[in-house]
């Protein structure tokens, strides 16, 4: 028998300073039982960081060539490729030729760097890449929030990220690895 999706909802009330977004959003994620609490909640967070009408979660993460969120055009362009993890290099470079902005959160501490060690120099010539890094003291703070149902304010301003909830309130640590070529 196949293990089902934990349900878990989240509503989010954004105020993004530094791209004059301002919204409210009532988010229903599929925990799949090989994703753990810091992955979850690093979606809800990137949701938060990159907040747009048409910004949707994909399939999960058993679904290959697909990201974990993303932004498609009318046209079914992709405007927008979130991927979370640690992906190869091969990847990486596919959802850059398939998208115009892509956008990979890494979150493991010291494998993360270790990764960007090895990935980091053949991946700088991708002028659509940007690559954050996400403190694991910060991953520990965002899972001791993690309830079924979940509210965060949400402000972000001159880079930094401050989630509150009625329990408490963090500052998520975004560490640059690469950032994208803006001109494009």
């Amino acid at each position: 028998m196949a293990l089902k999706a934990t349900i878990y909802k989240a509503r989010l009330q954004i105020a993004d300073l530094d791209r004059h977004y301002y919204g409210d959003h009532v988010l229903t994620l599929a925990r799949h039982p090989s994703e753990t609490d810091e992955r979850m909640m690093l979606r809800v967070v990137a949701f938060a960081r990159h907040a747009h009408e048409d910004l949707a979660f994909g399939r999960g993460v058993s679904t290959d060539n697909e990201p974990d969120l993303w932004v498609r055009s009318l046209t079914d362009e992709i405007e927008l490729w979130i991927q979370l993890g640690q992906p190869d290099e091969r990847e990486i470079r596919r959802a850059c030729g398939r998208a115009r902005q892509v956008v990979l959160y890494t979150y493991s501490g010291q494998g993360a760097g270790i990764w960007w060690e090895q990935l980091g120099s053949k991946l700088a010539n991708l002028g659509n890449l940007s690559v954050y890094d996400i403190s694991p003291e910060t991953m520990a703070a965002l899972v001791q929030l993690v309830q079924r149902g979940m509210e965060f304010n949400i402000t972000i301003q001159d880079g930094a990220i401050w989630l509150a909830s009625a329990e408490a309130a963090l500052e998520v640590g975004v560490e640059v690895r690469q950032e994208a070529d803006t001109r494009r």
